[in-house]
């Protein structure tokens, strides 16, 4: 028998084996208490099962060992190489087309030590193809997808604390590799934040709901990669771009499975969402253009609430640089501009004569509706004569109008009061504690 030993640095996760010596019908802590006081000499009886090697054995002409890992490794000590009668070999002979029985058949080759690089790895802590977290374990999975395999630990605090130390220490890496990319960018378009989430799959029915995908706040653009960014050049093989000030961030769900080691370090204390279809707690939605959303959940509460802080950051930092936002839109016939300008406010203005129609300040909006299609209706407050008028738009693109509002709405109220913005987020409210 064997037990596994984890080893954590600060850029590589271990995992080694040790040999356990088993005594029949007792225990690991009894077998330890005998060896300890055997004396100097210890004889020790080796009982031969045999049906071990039908286990450790693949059929004759297998290409290699089953997995139903993305990395082709069927356990954290096995390095998906094959040798022949104890001889090994990477590289498997061609079979023939029948077998023999007296020909040698290609056996397993088990490692002793596996290391798992964290820079821009992941953890996953769900049964594959389900939401249902795994009880007091966890994988991770390095950029070239090597996996650790599914590591159990014997109690909740211990797996809580391991994937806190392991998460940690990915996030500190990140953050080296995004003061790296900023040092080959301007100042106008630094990353600001970058990671891993999993991305629900819409309007399939798949046996995995979700996907992998690493999301990063850039400049003024959010991305969308299947495949983290390593060089200059992958910034455009994004799968999306999305301009930030046409985008809305929101906590969709805050919600925690029936883990004891869960509720006991991870607590936020809300209410579950119930509009959605999803098990999986820490859950947002990326809101874009032309009614269209991105759905994410991410493994630990603590990175729900760092995407929330970086979405407001980076959207906030896009709307002082870029000032004022201007788009085309009409109303009974004729064609119109329509600009949000973070210092002068609301300003409408014909797009031939360019004559300013109406301007109003951002205090004077007192409320807004919209046919969820084309057309806004915006309620101004007149200051000279106190009476509400109402403002009817048509755009193409009304969702990217009304976030484009939003973001600078907000990005005025933080510039006035940066408090409000903190005391208004949500996941913020319940990080982890130790």
């Amino acid at each position: 028998a064997f037990d596994i030993r984890l080893k954590l640095t600060k850029e590589v996760l271990t995992i080694q084996k040790q040999d356990v010596v088993c005594v029949s019908g007792s225990n690991h802590s009894t077998n330890v208490h005998l060896l300890r006081n055997a004396g100097d000499e210890v004889t020790i009886t080796v009982q031969y099962l045999r049906e071990a090697p039908s286990f450790l054995k693949l059929p004759l002409g297998s290409p290699g060992p089953s997995s139903d890992h993305s990395s082709g490794a069927s356990s954290p000590l096995f390095d998906s190489g094959l040798h022949l009668n104890g001889n090994s070999s990477n590289t498997a002979p061609s079979s023939p087309s029948s077998p023999i029985a007296n020909e040698p058949k290609y056996e397993k080759r088990w490692l002793d030590t596996l290391s798992v690089p964290l820079s821009m790895a992941r953890i996953s802590r769900y049964k594959a193809g389900t939401d249902k977290l795994r009880s007091n374990a966890f994988e991770v999975l390095a950029l070239d997808g090597v996996s650790t395999g599914i590591i159990q630990f014997y109690t909740s605090q211990e797996s809580a604390d391991w994937l806190r130390a392991v998460s940690t220490n990915i996030g500190d890496l990140t953050l080296q590799n995004m003061k790296m990319a900023n040092k080959c960018c301007s100042p106008c378009d630094q990353v600001v934040h970058m990671g891993w989430v999993n991305e629900r799959i819409q309007g399939i029915d798949s046996s995995q709901p979700y996907k992998y995908k690493f999301l990063a706040l850039k400049g003024s653009s959010f991305y969308i990669f299947s495949t983290p960014p390593v060089s200059t050049l992958d910034w455009v093989r994004a799968e999306k771009i999305y301009n930030l000030c046409e985008v809305l961030f929101k906590v969709h769900k805050l919600w925690l499975a029936d883990d004891c080691w869960l509720q006991a370090n991870f607590y936020l204390g809300l209410h579950q969402d119930y509009d959605l279809e999803d098990q999986r707690p820490y859950c947002f939605s990326v809101m874009v253009g032309q009614g269209k959303s991105h759905f994410f959940n991410v493994e630990l509460g603590s990175e729900l609430a760092v995407w929330e802080k970086s979405f407001q950051r980076a959207i906030f930092m896009e709307v002082q640089r870029t000032g004022s936002k201007t788009y085309m839109c009409s109303w009974q016939g004729e064609a119109l501009c329509f600009t949000v300008d973070f210092a002068l406010g609301f300003t409408c203005f014909d797009s031939k004569t360019k004559n300013v129609l109406w301007r109003f300040k951002f205090s004077q909006l007192k409320g807004s509706s919209d046919d969820g299609k084309t057309r806004v209706k915006l309620l101004f407050q007149n200051l000279d004569t106190k009476q509400i008028e109402m403002k009817e738009l048509e755009f193409q693109d009304l969702t990217a109008i009304l976030h484009c509002i939003h973001s600078f709405i907000a990005a005025k109220v933080a510039s006035v009061d940066p408090m409000f913005i903190d005391s208004q987020s949500i996941a913020r409210r319940y990080m982890y504690s130790n």
